[in-house]
């Protein structure tokens, strides 16, 4: 029971609740008991004052000491008090108890101030209620000749009791009764607001990798629940785009292993369907084999590359070099592959430019590009490379003279196995197949290679230029 939220929120929110009223209860209760108790120090200060007052009157007028104290006591009226009048040695001269028949008590002489108020609680006497009495003595002299007089008023703590016993079991049923209803509220409350998480969690529960396209309802889109929705389903969008990815990836990579692949086992079928053939024809044979192999090799090798491009177990190992040295080494290293297609491969001159990154990964980027401008350069044709370093960035241009890329194919031209010449690459492949000479033919993930490698510099690459008269793929890269 206590693993659910709802419950867990509902025991926070009484708790919460409860220690609130515990403290306001008692606060008030103290705060009441204290207002009280002043009360009923002021009323018998202001008592003690009126017999005090009434008996120097009563004696002024020429009354004896006995009939003084008498008409005193007679004429102050005091609610729930009583009082008493004793002579100087404590003897009792007159008294009033109260209705409940309390009667006013005087303390020890020695704790009796000479001229000021002294107010004291007694403890209840036997037969009396427990709580005892507050008291207040003051001593009196009408005369200098005349003995002082003792008057004490006390009320009965009775009554401050039974109100604080009031609100005391006021407190006991309300407190209780309002955390029963505050928790009622708050289960009922919570499980209402937490409702949309339930729906929610059900069709979760629901979603699989066959129906990623499924959405979580968003009943408010302003509110927490509804922007947490939102946040689930922007990931289920992002999951849904990689597992298209990934299904075009196992695709497409499924069918360009395939091609080599046939081409290999053709090969093999025809050469042993005769039981003796001619050496140059097991030559043959092997040379397609070989083509197509290394053709495998670098599809695969391609594809690992991007799988760990992908998982990020790709490290980078970052060191100085000078990129304008690696672009010579990249071009003369692509003039021998361009020079079987009869095509030239130049680099323009460039200042020397210092470059901190991943040599060898920034190696296979310009080979991948300059590779992908010589297969769509017809022969006869150039294929040009040029740096230019500005204060920030260093620019790499790569231009061939090429018949250009299509226009609704640029947009996909960096996406996987994507290329726009399938018709052509197949045909080349196939007679590839038949002895031609296979270095070019990709399998579509050179430039996403690239495009991969720019990236994880801080760079990027972008189709410049493309029309009839060629392209231009320009790489930026930042200067660390």
């Amino acid at each position: 029971m206590l693993d659910t939220v709802r419950t867990r929120l509902t025991l926070w929110y009484v708790g919460v609740l409860a220690l609130a009223l515990v403290v306001f209860s008692a606060g008030v209760y103290l705060l009441l008991a204290r207002n009280l108790h002043l009360r009923m120090d002021e009323s018998l200060r202001l008592s003690s004052e009126s017999v005090a007052i009434s008996l120097v009157r009563e004696r002024a007028e020429g009354e004896s000491e006995a009939e003084a104290a008498h008409s005193t006591v007679n004429e102050v009226h005091l609610l729930n008090q009583a009082m008493a009048i004793f002579d100087a040695d404590g003897r009792l001269i007159e008294e009033k108890t109260t209705p409940g028949n309390d009667h006013a008590r005087l303390p020890y002489m020695d704790q009796i101030p000479t001229d000021d108020l002294r107010l004291f609680t007694a403890p209840g006497a036997m037969g009396e209620d427990k709580e005892g009495q507050r008291v207040a003595v003051r001593r009196i002299k009408i005369s200098e000749t005349d003995t002082p007089y003792l008057i004490v008023v006390s009320q009965p703590l009775k009554s401050i009791t039974q109100e604080l016993d009031v609100l005391e079991h006021v407190f006991l049923v309300a407190v209780p009764l309002a955390l029963l209803l505050a928790g009622l509220g708050g289960f009922f409350l919570t499980r209402k607001s937490l409702a949309p998480v339930i729906t929610m969690a059900e069709e979760a529960r629901q979603i699989g990798a066959e129906n990623l396209e499924q959405r979580l309802p968003i009943a408010n889109p302003r509110d927490e629940l509804g922007q947490l929705a939102a946040t689930f389903n922007q990931l289920l969008s992002r999951l849904d785009a990689s597992f298209n990815l990934q299904r075009q990836f196992m695709a497409d990579a499924s069918h360009e292993l395939r091609t080599p692949l046939s081409v290999m086992r053709t090969t093999t079928q025809v050469t042993l369907e005769k039981p003796h053939r001619e050496e140059g024809e097991y030559r043959d044979a092997l040379a397609i084999i070989n083509d197509q192999t290394r053709r495998l090799a670098r599809i695969v090798d391609d594809m690992f590359t991007l799988a760990r491009a992908d998982t990020g177990r790709r490290p980078l190992n970052m060191t100085s070099f000078y990129l304008d040295e690696l672009i010579g080494e990249t071009v003369r290293a692509a003039g021998v592959l361009a020079g079987r297609k009869s095509v030239t491969v130049e680099a323009g001159e460039s200042a020397e430019s210092l470059y901190y990154g991943d040599e060898d990964l920034m190696r296979q980027m310009l080979l991948n590009l300059l590779d992908n401008a010589i297969r769509h350069t017809p022969p006869g044709g150039v294929v040009r490379v040029s740096l230019k370093q500005n204060d920030s960035t260093c620019e790499v241009m790569i231009a061939d003279t090429g018949e250009g890329i299509p226009a609704e194919a640029q947009s996909h031209i960096f996406e996987r196995f994507y290329r726009a010449d399938k018709a052509r690459s197949r045909s080349d492949t196939i007679a590839r197949g038949n002895g031609a000479d296979n270095q070019g033919g990709g399998a579509g993930l050179g430039l996403s290679i690239a495009l991969w490698v720019a990236e994880a510099h801080g760079g990027t690459i972008n189709l410049v230029r493309s029309d009839r008269t060629g392209a231009v793929f320009g790489v930026t890269l930042p200067l660390k």
